[in-house]
């Protein structure tokens, strides 16, 4: 490998499965070493962080509720004390939709997809800006969010204006942090195979039918998500700030054929 991202420290969100899993381990073939964090699969976890011991990397497993800033403070605290200041932050944890209207919805279904898909990321920005400071480290924050940030759908109101908030966060943070040293981005995924697509996975037919909408007629794999984000950490990508990387097969041109 070309060890775009020798002596990089990352803290990877969600790293126990799909998106974040892929993104970890790719980070540790590029040299950086990483923070694993899972909210419920800790064998998940395991699994990643064996996965880039394999490529001779040093990692953490750390449990990490991000609805709760005491949570993520201690993430960051274990982060230093064992790897060091970290320099790349992705925010890839997060929950699905409900597939509930906003009429049925309850408090606490909207409440839980806010805090967790938006509230979250943005403790984990306040913590990694605040660690940089005074140092002389460059820094990259990559935010996951979805087509879904521009793409509503009916059922899924929390997911969605999460991910359209992230992305407005995304955008404010590039505004604040352009002179600071810190690149801040986000992805926005279409279709991957990870555990939020698992019925798709599982059953090829429903696999057949959700693609139809997506001009190259397939899904993502969690690794084709993670080339990107490997591209925003490097020394590459210091003068893309403040852009979505929309990794959609085409999904977000097909909205609209056919009126």
């Amino acid at each position: 490998m070309t060890q775009k991202l020798a002596k990089e420290i990352a803290i990877v969100t969600g790293s126990d499965s799909g998106i974040g899993q892929a993104t970890a381990i790719a980070f540790a073939k590029e040299g950086a070493d990483v923070a694993v964090t899972y909210f419920h699969d800790k064998e998940g976890a395991e699994r990643t962080k064996r996965g880039v011991e394999a490529e001779d990397r040093k990692a953490i497993v750390v449990h990490l509720d991000q609805r709760d800033p005491n949570s993520v403070d201690t993430l960051f605290r274990e982060t230093r004390e064992s790897l060091g200041t970290p320099t790349i932050l992705v925010n890839d944890a997060g929950i699905d939709a409900t597939g509930k209207s906003v009429k049925d919805m309850t408090l606490e279904e909207w409440d839980d997809s806010i805090r967790t898909n938006l509230y979250g990321p943005f403790f984990c920005c306040q913590r990694f800006i605040a660690g940089l400071e005074g140092t002389e480290q460059h820094g990259t924050i990559i935010n996951i969010t979805s087509v879904h940030q521009e793409i509503p759908r009916a059922g899924a109101a929390g997911y969605d204006v999460a991910k359209g908030g992230l992305r407005n966060l995304t955008r404010t943070l590039a505004l604040e942090l352009a002179e600071k040293n810190i690149n801040v981005n986000n992805i926005a995924p279409g279709m991957v195979l990870t555990p939020f697509n698992q019925q798709a996975i599982d059953d090829p037919e429903v696999l057949k039918k959700q693609v139809q909408s997506i001009p190259m007629k397939r899904a993502a794999e969690p690794e084709e998500i993670a080339n990107v984000a490997v591209f925003l950490a490097s020394k590459e990508a210091r003068y893309v700030h403040g852009t979505t990387i929309v990794v959609d097969g085409g999904l977000m041109q097909f909205q609209g054929q056919g009126a």
